[in-house]
């Protein structure tokens, strides 16, 4: 794994908790990160990201390169705010890197959070390296975008072997639309 400059990283933390938004932004500081823009929760993160398209002043910032945000406030949660950022109409880049931080890290809501487009999860309480490897493995392995009827954001498969069987997952030629490809 290589190291960056994260220098001209810029991140969004939306983190309804004083205590635990302030230790995000120093861990990201710590790490490099050029650009730590914090909102109170995900309706203020969503004011910021509007205001990146309309007015960056007003945003105090003028673009958001990852944003990390918290899964559990009030009154907007971290998954409306990611539904936003991959479906809404306002949204500055609908491929934009998520990463969902949660101390419900169960299998059941990684899934979830997966389903609806989050790019990395880090379960709380997280290290310093923990943060690393998710930075890391953004920069490192972008993965591809997919939009089907149900789904917009990064394919869900991590693991490039082919699995053991027949191919399950058909699909003709001209139903394939590529967004991205990093190749």
């Amino acid at each position: 794994m290589a190291n960056f400059d994260f220098g001209l990283l810029s991140v969004l933390v939306a983190e309804d908790n004083q205590y635990m938004r302030s230790m995000l932004r120093t861990v990201l500081r710590a790490l490099g990160v050029g650009t730590v823009t914090v909102a109170s929760d995900g309706g203020a993160a969503i004011e910021i990201l509007r205001n990146l398209k309309t007015n960056p002043q007003k945003a105090g910032v003028s673009t958001i390169d990852v944003v990390f945000s918290n899964w559990q406030m009030e009154p907007v949660d971290g998954m409306m705010l990611l539904k936003w950022v991959r479906r809404h109409k306002e949204s500055p880049d609908r491929f934009m890197p998520f990463v969902m931080v949660s101390g419900f890290s169960d299998r059941k809501r990684v899934e979830l959070a997966r389903d609806f487009g989050v790019t990395e999860f880090v379960g709380k309480p997280y290290t310093i390296n923990s943060l690393m490897a998710r930075i890391n493995t953004l920069v490192n392995a972008p993965r591809q975008y997919v939009l089907t009827a149900d789904y917009f954001g990064p394919d869900r498969r991590r693991n490039r072997e082919t699995p053991p069987g027949p191919e399950r997952r058909v699909i003709a030629e001209d139903e394939i639309e590529v967004i991205y490809d990093d190749r």
